[in-house]
């Protein structure tokens, strides 16, 4: 008998209805794999050969604003300092300039090294120390909005090393009122310490030196990215402030802002740099957590967000696209099963009326992380051709957050059903604590 026929105990057109809609099942999940692996080809092409807008980039010379510089902190001792240090070193007007370290509860000497350089610099460093409250970066920083001057926060993890000259650089498009919030580029300090860290710095270039530019050359949906930018201070408490229950705050801000009519822009020639997990354990649980703070906003805008009749239709369909990246890992893997299942349930004839879809799938399956394509065009444009020798254990990478994310969302599942608080889990890091930089 035709395995077929006794799937489930079920007779047989009941059994071979269930494999034809199962078979459906997998090539509609093959047709959405390689919608962003079309996405992904479109972001290239428009690095490689599209109008590259940079609106903001000769701003050099200005009636500079007051602006409030946070730095993030929980139990940083080992970064804090060089991140003051750099900030110290900017050519930003001084007298327009406030740093403020948030403190956030911590358990190492972070507090006793914040303060070793407010005495040393006591008018440009205002030390916010936060010893109650919920956990978390978003819900520290809106303890810490009590601390600003003027109407722009730039907003950095107290990890990344700021250039002299990037604070211009990222309050220069705040120039434009409609503007709400800026993101510079991140570029790994660490890239050369072991195989994981040279396989962020490939990832972290496709992201930002294609993926984000692309975003921005047509009018997309730029993403902030929590640090290394800033935002307009009006626009938040316009759009409801900071929530401190979201793990992905700059998701969850970059839609409520363009919900509402503010614009996010992304600046690729303002590089800063930061420190990427040199372990896998930590690596795993940051993309654990960056995956269920996004699904989070998902949840929270996703509908609202397709059907507002103030976006563009371009922004609509990239914004959807980017809301659901986080949900492609775990039905990859559904489509994996699928496939399996029905080959073991001689279900080949089904499968063979599409061979021409399934031929795609190679190359559409990877569409979700698309970064083979776009780190290439990344490293060229960076000038380093050397790096494109790591591109193939790139798939090492993708494996393990293909599986860390799956894992992620049902974890969010889980939460919502018993209503369980979220859980920060901060990255660790690597440099030897010091006092002074």
């Amino acid at each position: 008998m035709n395995p077929a026929t006794q799937l489930f105990w079920l007779p047989g057109s009941v059994g071979h209805t269930v494999l034809a809609l199962l078979a459906a099942l997998l090539l509609g999940i093959v047709l959405v794999m390689v919608i962003y692996a079309l996405r992904h080809v479109v972001f290239t092409l428009s690095r490689l050969f599209g109008r590259q807008r940079h609106p903001y980039l000769d701003i050099d010379n200005a009636q500079w604003p007051m602006i409030t510089v946070f730095i993030a902190a929980h139990n940083e001792e080992k970064v804090i300092a060089g991140c003051m240090q750099a900030l110290l070193n900017s050519n930003y007007p001084l007298d327009r300039l406030k740093i403020v370290p948030v403190n956030d509860r911590s358990s190492d000497t972070t507090r006793a090294i914040i303060d070793y350089w407010v005495a040393l610099y006591p008018r440009r460093i205002t030390p916010f120390h936060r010893t109650s409250g919920k956990a978390g970066k978003a819900a520290a920083l809106k303890d810490a909005l009590a601390y600003a001057q003027g109407d722009i926060a730039l907003i950095f993890d107290a990890d990344y090393v700021p250039g002299r000259g990037l604070l211009k650089q990222l309050v220069a498009p705040f120039f434009d009122p409609e503007v709400g919030a800026v993101m510079g580029r991140v570029v790994p300090v660490n890239a050369g310490a072991n195989l994981l860290t040279r396989l962020l710095d490939l990832e972290r270039a496709g992201g930002y030196q294609v993926d984000q530019q692309a975003r921005m050359n047509l009018r997309l949906v730029p993403q902030y990215g929590g640090t290394v930018g800033g935002v307009r201070l009006s626009a938040v408490a316009a759009v409801g402030g900071w929530h401190d229950d979201m793990l992905a705050e700059d998701t969850d801000i970059t839609y409520r802002l363009l919900l509402n009519g503010w614009k996010t822009i992304y600046t690729n020639r303002s590089e800063c740099y930061e420190e990427v997990p040199q372990d896998w354990a930590v690596r795993i649980k940051q993309v654990k957590r960056w995956s269920k703070g996004h699904n989070q906003v998902l949840l929270r805008y996703g509908w609202r967000f397709v059907t507002s009749p103030y976006l563009s239709w371009r922004e609509r369909l990239d914004g959807t696209l980017l809301l659901l990246v986080f949900v492609m890992p775990p039905l990859l893997l559904l489509g994996w099963l699928l496939a399996v299942f029905l080959y073991f349930f001689n279900a080949s004839a089904l499968l063979t009326q599409w061979i021409g879809v399934f031929a795609l799938m190679a190359y559409g399956t990877m569409g979700n992380f698309a970064a083979f394509f776009e780190i290439v065009i990344a490293v060229l444009l960076d000038g380093n051709r050397r790096r494109l020798r790591l591109l193939p254990f790139n798939l090492l990478g993708f494996f393990i957050s293909l599986f860390s994310i799956s894992s992620s969302v049902y974890s969010l599942a889980i939460d919502r059903i018993f209503k369980r608080e979220m859980v920060w889990d901060k990255t660790v890091r690597y440099r030897k604590p010091s006092i002074e930089s």
